[in-house]
């Protein structure tokens, strides 16, 4: 029982940032702005997605 809480104690500084929600938008948005000439302009609404859930 407190192994977990320890590492529920140094987990939750790791998570605190939202980066794990926000990984979906960015993954997204890393494979559209590899498609050539429309990538960057397709990924704009994902950019602003991950912007949204993690500052």
């Amino acid at each position: 029982m407190s192994r977990l809480l320890i590492a529920l104690i140094f987990a939750a500084p790791a998570l605190a940032g939202c980066g794990v929600v926000a990984a979906p938008c960015r993954i997204a948005s890393a494979g559209l702005k590899m498609v050539p000439v429309v990538g960057h302009v397709a990924a704009a609404p994902t950019d602003v997605c991950a912007d949204v859930i993690d500052p």
